[in-house]
């Protein structure tokens, strides 16, 4: 099978023939036909997981058909479209497996597809049973492939964090998360501002939802987000943790700062206003099976899919590098077939 290969850090993606895998016990191998290009990828070209390995076939965005069932595994049948995220796979027996938190699992180092698990950009996946999702009814599988993290990371995140409807969200970042972010948040019924460095986006924000725009290069952040009455929940899906600090004051009592996005500088907040105001900082990894299934379901329900441009995997090592370097510009999905 054709497959694209991080043979090392900083070594340019690879395409290459591999033989297609054969599923063990409870596995179940995948016919793939698309995978987000995420900048996950760019993290792991980059050397930047401890926890990540090479040789690996990146992509964790990834949708297709079961084409075989290991053995011990009957469901999801041969033919079922299929949907496979950053999860990998969990111990299954530590108390947050056993919740349904697998996301959080504790019993063993948790595997993570296309970074120490061959993923998705590759004409086969081999996935782990209970990891793999059926896709909903109605669903694109390639419009749909980076729900499978995009998506899941902003859904899970607005519920870990207790967005409703008539909350106030102030979305921080306009890329594939933040616009995940927004259009859920106003699907919701929550009230949406959005906080980014200039007004390049402003009309697209507008257009799918958001009451109000902020641009940083003109004014602040914080005093932007008091004037509109706080923000019940700051989401900061910007790949740094100055955004978030800048837009902190922001925050309405009772309100949370959630991290989803950050860079290698820790969080820095005063006590005074988290004890006086009772403010919380968190942050929320991507998700579990069932937060996939209920993100799946909630963006079909609300007609949700990303923006997506299709390329071939013979695209990807293109595709790659220009994201590395920043000039790439929309969501690439490589799709196969």
């Amino acid at each position: 099978m054709r497959s694209a290969l991080l043979s090392a850090p900083g070594k340019r993606l690879e395409i290459v023939e591999r033989e297609a895998p054969e599923p063990g016990p409870g596995e179940i191998l995948v016919e793939v036909t698309a995978c987000g290009m995420c900048f996950s990828e760019v993290n792991h070209l980059r050397g930047h997981y401890p926890f990540g390995t090479f040789p690996t076939v990146p992509g964790h965005e990834i949708s297709g058909v079961v084409a075989a069932l290991g053995q011990g595994v009957d469901r999801p049948q041969v033919g079922t479209p299929v949907g496979a995220q950053w999860l990998y796979g969990s111990c299954g027996h530590c108390d947050q497996c056993v919740r349904g938190d697998q996301i959080l699992c504790t019993g063993a180092p948790r595997p993570v597809t296309g970074v120490n698990r061959d993923g998705g950009y590759a004409e086969y996946f081999l996935g782990r049973a209970g990891f793999v999702t059926p896709l909903p009814d109605g669903l694109d599988p390639v419009a749909g492939a980076p729900l499978m993290c995009a998506g899941i990371t902003a859904f899970n995140g607005l519920r870990q964090a207790g967005a409703v409807a008539g909350s106030r969200v102030a979305v921080l970042g306009t890329g594939g998360v933040g616009t995940m972010a927004l259009r859920f948040a106003a699907a919701m019924g929550a009230r949406v501002a959005v906080v980014s460095r200039s007004r390049r986006t402003e009309d697209e924000a507008r257009s799918l939802g958001a009451e109000l725009f902020v641009a940083t290069s003109e004014q602040d952040p914080a005093e932007a987000l008091r004037a509109w009455g706080g923000a019940d929940v700051l989401m900061n899906t910007a790949p740094d943790t100055a955004t978030g600090q800048a837009a902190f004051g922001g925050l309405a009592p009772d309100g949370t700062l959630l991290y989803l996005g950050f860079g290698a500088e820790n969080v820095s907040v005063p006590p005074a206003a988290l004890v006086m105001n009772r403010l919380r900082v968190m942050g929320a990894p991507s998700g579990s099976p069932h937060d996939l299934r209920d993100t799946l379901d909630f963006a079909v329900a609300h007609g949700i899919v990303p923006e997506v441009t299709p390329v071939t995997l013979d695209d990807a090592p293109r595709v790659l590098a220009g994201m590395d370097e920043g000039v790439h510009r929309g969501r690439a999905v490589i799709t196969f077939g």
